[in-house]
């Protein structure tokens, strides 16, 4: 009895050193998806780049009047509280983060600062035509033509696929570019299928 005693004791302790593991592996499982997903949102945020029109949401922790939304002015600045006009185009939200955070460490100390693009006007495109939800869509990722032309909830009946034409201004001038929707979605001529640009024209005939 004592020899059978021991060994359940024994028995017992494994099994307590094994839940003990597994629960240590799936806090260190936790805290890396929580990582992971931490540096994919900042991977997002650092890859737009803001623009005239956009209207960012600014909050400073625990400084509410400091905190709103706020409009890219045409001249790419945006009027903040105690600091005036700071230069927002052509910075990712991180980049302009630490500019506020910056210039608040004359008034706040430490200050945290999250900066998120909650309209991204500045760039659009346009799909025309024979679509069946034509307008205005915003461009927040790279986006093939194929798949602005899903957005716009696909070709309308009797729409012309293989007379479609993006229209783009390039050096001030107005180019044309062709595209095959026929043969792209038959996986022919694929280089047609291009990544849009801001202010790009999708024409469906």
């Amino acid at each position: 009895m004592q020899e059978s005693e021991k060994n359940s004791h024994i028995l017992f302790l494994l099994l307590v050193l094994i839940l003990f593991l597994l629960q240590a592996g799936c806090a260190a499982d936790r805290e890396n998806g929580a990582i992971a997903g931490k540096r994919d949102i900042e991977s997002t945020q650092g890859a737009y780049v803001i623009g005239a029109g956009d209207t960012l949401s600014i909050q400073v922790w625990r400084e509410p009047n400091l905190s709103g939304n706020f409009t890219v002015r045409p001249d790419g600045k945006i009027t903040f509280p105690l600091l005036n006009d700071v230069q927002a185009v052509g910075l990712t939200p991180l980049q302009l983060k630490q500019v506020i955070e910056k210039g608040l460490a004359k008034y706040i100390s430490t200050p945290v600062v999250t900066v998120v693009v909650s309209s991204a006007n500045s760039k659009n495109i346009f799909v025309l035509g024979k679509v069946n939800s034509p307008g205005k869509y915003p461009l927040t990722g790279p986006t093939t033509v194929l798949q602005a032309l899903a957005e716009a909830g696909g070709l309308a009946e009797w729409a012309k696929g293989g007379d479609i034409v993006i229209l783009r201004n390039e050096n001030g001038k107005q180019v044309k570019i062709e595209f095959n929707y026929d043969d792209v979605s038959r996986g022919k001529h694929l280089e047609q299928n291009i990544l849009l640009e801001p202010g790009d024209t999708i024409v469906v005939p």
